[in-house]
């Protein structure tokens, strides 16, 4: 296992050298590294050589990989033709070729988590650096697999409780039919296999997002207001999305600016504003990542005994944050961000008596 580190801010050029600059000190330290970057030029500009959709070396230690949506959809469809095959006796994918499809919006960022399970669970690596967009998109992408457990939980439900799933996992008449079709005999437990799979694997994803010695953010800004605000919000929707947030590296050469208060309980580490191939400077400066982020706040903290849920949300208000309850699940909206609270059995399907905002956390009372 692998751990993953990603900056979050709106200064791209200054993110990806700080991207550049943790990677080189990583593989200083013996630690295999990949450094993960999107299709776009800025990555191998600063670095100074081309990068392949394949990890090439680039120094001792130090691997580095273009993420190309289109070449890893043409992989993945590979892979969705042989889950089809497995299922189906006759497949109608078979005539459609990875080297067609177009990648969708939205598409990219699933293939570039997806790459990036896959470079984690290779056991090749003991670091991967993304450098992504390091705005809400790159928080959506991190945020995938507690999302899509939402609806695969939900609406599994659904069609299983529903006349057609009772009717598809139950009837005598209905099964022959089926199986005519697939290679497997349709029962209730046949039926949920591929999704029993999914959510194994999205539960992975999760419990890697909440661990932060597997993954975590740093908030890159500079001392101007915008950017501060920018990164302030950011940390907050990082949140929502259950990704822990180390720290903050503050790039400047004035060694006067503090910006302690606007990120009180995070470090707040000063880098200067080295020049592009002047990577030691940066590196010098750089905080020690586990041990902050380890440090750090977490998202989400559930206390059965006091039945309190405790959301870690900086950046906002009590008026920038709704908290509805459906049925068993919570939900809080904060900026543009939504997460669904699973609860506990012990809390599941209690209604919520009490909710206040207190010194950046949302406490919910059931």
């Amino acid at each position: 296992m692998s751990l993953i580190l990603t900056f979050l801010g709106k200064s791209g050029i200054t993110r990806t050298k700080i991207a550049i600059a943790a990677a080189k000190l990583l593989a200083s330290q013996g630690k295999r590294v990949l450094l993960a970057g999107l299709a776009e030029p800025t990555l191998p500009i600063l670095l100074g050589t081309s990068i392949a959709p394949d990890p090439q070396e680039i120094a001792p230690n130090l691997h580095a990989v273009q993420f190309q949506a289109s070449v890893l959809l043409e992989r993945n469809w590979e892979e969705v033709k042989k889950l089809e095959a497995q299922y189906l006796r006759t497949p109608i994918f078979k005539e459609v070729y990875g080297q067609e499809l177009v990648v969708l919006p939205g598409m990219d960022s699933a293939l570039a988590l997806n790459a990036i399970r896959e470079y984690d669970a290779s056991g090749k690596y003991d670091a991967i650096i993304y450098d992504g967009t390091g705005d809400s998109f790159t928080l959506r992408m991190l945020g995938l697999p507690e999302s899509l457990s939402w609806y695969v939980r939900r609406f599994r439900q659904l069609f299983v409780n529903s006349d057609l799933g009772k009717t598809i996992t139950e009837s005598p008449l209905i099964q022959p039919l089926i199986s005519s079709f697939f290679n497997v005999n349709w029962t209730a437990d046949n039926f949920a296999q591929p999704t029993n799979q999914a959510n194994n694997l999205l539960d992975k994803g999760k419990a890697a997002l909440a661990d932060p010695q597997r993954v975590a953010a740093f908030l890159v800004t500079n001392q101007d207001p915008i950017e501060v605000a920018n990164a302030r919000y950011l940390w907050g929707s990082a949140q929502q999305v259950g990704l822990t947030v180390g720290g903050v590296i503050l790039v400047s050469s004035d060694g006067n600016v503090n910006l302690s208060a606007d990120f009180t309980p995070l470090s707040v580490s000063v880098v200067p504003e080295a020049p592009t191939g002047d990577w030691q400077p940066l590196i010098d400066a750089l905080p020690n990542f586990v041990e902050q982020a380890v440090q750090a706040p977490k998202p989400i903290e559930i206390d059965i005994h006091n039945r309190q849920v405790r959301l870690f949300l900086p950046g906002f208000d009590k008026t920038q944050v709704k908290l509805t309850q459906y049925g068993p699940e919570v939900t809080v909206e904060a900026g543009d961000q939504r997460r669904n609270i699973f609860l506990p059995p012990a809390l599941s399907g209690k209604p919520i008596t009490g909710a206040k905002f207190q010194h950046n956390y949302l406490i919910i009372s059931f």
